[in-house]
């Protein structure tokens, strides 16, 4: 599907509201679109020309974060030990979810407002599940692990993180701590040896 290129002040309207929007996010601030128009110095018709809803400016300020992690899945999906692959894909994931306060509301949100979310959020979730299949099938986690498990075991740990009270240089360094920690309780326990005569 193409779309027709916007015009060099329709362009750089809307990279101006997607930097007022980025702004508001990472300070912790509902979007409102009539605040972000304000904000930007623009006309609230424009604003809404641009994103219809609050959840569709959101879902494009949360866009590149949700690229780069399809892509990261993609690359450890091609990486032959499972194991590795998974910790890797999951720690890209923790370290995104504590630094990119677009992601979480994103990720949890039941519905998109933009085709493109649904395609990104399928293909992580089908990444992350095949990761898990696999290092399930290679007896690297427990068998009892579900794929329905790791979205809610990621949120916690970007959930802890809040609740530690981390300063922003340190979420990232807590957040690995954590998923360590985490990632630990998942790995299988390599069996010892036979009790005999037990």
């Amino acid at each position: 599907m193409t779309t027709t290129p916007l015009r060099k002040d329709a362009a750089r309207n809307c990279d101006r509201i997607v930097a007022v929007a980025r702004a508001l996010v990472d300070e912790g601030t509902p979007l409102q679109l009539n605040d972000v128009a304000r904000r930007a110095g623009l006309g609230v018709g424009t604003v809404y020309r641009h994103f219809s809803t609050p959840e569709a400016l959101l879902e494009t300020i949360a866009t590149p974060c949700l690229e780069a992690l399809v892509a990261h899945g993609e690359q450890a999906l091609a990486d032959a030990d499972p194991w590795r692959a998974l910790e890797g894909f999951l720690t890209r994931t923790v370290e995104a979810q504590v630094t990119d306060a677009s992601l979480a509301p994103v990720t949890a949100a039941p519905a998109n407002a933009l085709a493109r979310t649904t395609e990104l959020k399928q293909s992580l979730w089908s990444a992350g599940t095949t990761l898990l299949d696999r290092a399930r099938e290679a007896g690297a986690v427990r068998p009892d692990l579900a794929s329905g498990d790791l979205v809610p075991l990621m949120c916690g740990i970007a959930y802890a993180v809040d609740v530690h009270g981390a300063a922003p240089d340190d979420r990232i360094d807590t957040a690995r701590r954590y998923l360590a920690t985490l990632l630990g309780g998942l790995r299988a326990t390599p069996p010892g040896p036979a009790a005999d005569g037990a």
